[in-house]
């Protein structure tokens, strides 16, 4: 198996093991208990945010809501850190998807002391509550989330291209209508003919400019129909991508236990664990 596709290990010291019980794991009562905990200790921290933002709220209330973010953030720092002494790799946990979420939930509330404002992207922490599949025994999404993410990888090349053309059609129809149109109509500089161009091109149409000559609107007619035909593409390239990866994983069985084992359908037993395969 590729080394960084295993599984964060716990620590082989007895009691680091036994913190890496109750943090990552919830078969046992005080692991499950741990993480339910924590997931009202994140629901309450966004809340918090999201309250603090009304302007009502947060004058009557900023200090104690201010007060509830750095006592829940400093929780959340040390619970990072007993992640890491945990763990028998404390980097692999730090560059996993949890890990990097886990970093960046608590980093605003530091940021908001030199950067005003900064602890509005306390709303991060809302991802760490996709915890909430382990907690439940949700499991069997966590193969429907691989199968996205499959999906996205393989079209990566395709809808990359497309983007690159994407971009070099609305530089080229935001300069044409830069010298159609000009600055009488809106049309200052190419830049913010090109933020035009974007913006028909995808049909949000805020309506701040609008061309104003006839060849102009001939020319945002046809950006116009191509924005709904282009709107297609990506579409079809992920549904594609994306039927292709689920047939893969169809034919696939996973470890309940490692949840990232995969194997053929021949396979009954997890080679890492030795635990009974998902059958389903």
């Amino acid at each position: 198996m590729n080394r960084t596709s295993e599984p964060v290990r716990a620590h082989d010291t007895p009691w680091r093991a036994s913190l890496y019980k109750v943090i990552f794991e919830a078969e046992t009562p005080a692991g499950k208990n741990f993480d339910v905990v924590l997931l009202w200790a994140i629901l309450i921290s966004v809340i918090a945010v999201l309250l603090e933002s009304v302007q009502s709220i947060g004058a009557q209330y900023g200090a104690t809501l201010r007060a509830i973010e750095w006592i829940l953030t400093i929780l959340f720092s040390i619970e990072y850190l007993v992640r890491c002494l945990c763990v028998k790799k404390p980097f692999q946990y730090m560059k996993s998807f949890l890990g990097v979420i886990d970093f960046f939930a608590i980093i605003p509330t530091f940021l908001s002391l030199i950067m005003i404002g900064a602890q509005s992207l306390l709303v991060i922490r809302a991802l760490r509550l996709l915890r909430v599949f382990r907690v439940l025994k949700l499991g069997r999404y966590l193969k429907e989330f691989n199968i996205l993410i499959k999906a996205l990888k393989s079209s990566y090349d395709k809808i990359m291209v497309f983007l690159f053309s994407i971009l070099t059609l609305t530089l080229i129809a935001g300069t044409v209508m830069y010298l159609v149109e000009g600055e009488s109509s809106g049309f200052t500089s190419i830049p913010r003919s090109i933020y035009w161009a974007i913006v028909t091109m995808t049909t949000v149409g805020y309506g701040d400019i609008a061309p104003k000559t006839v060849l102009g609107q001939c020319i945002a007619s046809i950006i116009m129909i191509l924005g709904y035909a282009i709107i297609v593409v990506p579409t079809g390239i992920f549904s594609v991508a994306l039927t292709r990866a689920t047939l893969e994983e169809g034919s696939k069985k996973y470890c309940p236990h490692c949840k990232i084992s995969a194997y053929g359908h021949d396979a009954y037993y997890c080679r890492i664990c030795g635990t009974a395969l998902d059958l389903g």
